[in-house]
């Protein structure tokens, strides 16, 4: 059983920054893919950010050049997403996943992010 727990979201002002953790425990190894996913109210999720086996980071488009996801070195399971230049409309609910393999993927429950203009 593989558990995923995300952590630091909160209130912030437009232009401001927070960083968000993500770890997971559980039946796995270190260094599986993991993901960033956001909803915002009335919306689908979007993928926000990912991070590859090789430690290779990919984003989507909205968030290019002003957020970062990272690898803890130590601790392989655990995942940062550091937002900076915030703005109202990444407002939302920011949830991580593991991917242990296509059929298995293990979702958080959520940590809510919200941007003041």
């Amino acid at each position: 059983q593989v558990q995923v727990v995300e952590s630091g979201g909160g209130l912030v002002q437009s232009g401001g920054s927070l960083r968000l953790s993500c770890a997971a425990s559980g039946s796995v190894f270190s260094g599986y893919p993991m993901n960033w996913y956001r909803q915002a109210p009335g919306k689908e999720r979007e993928f926000v950010a990912g991070i590859s086996w090789t430690d290779s980071a990919n984003y989507a488009d909205s968030v290019k050049g002003r957020f970062t996801i990272s690898r803890d070195n130590a601790k392989h399971t655990m995942v940062y997403l550091q937002m900076n230049n915030l703005q109202s409309e990444d407002t939302a609910v920011y949830y991580c996943n593991l991917v242990v393999s296509p059929n298995l993927i293990a979702w958080g429950q959520g940590t809510q992010v919200t941007v003041s203009s």
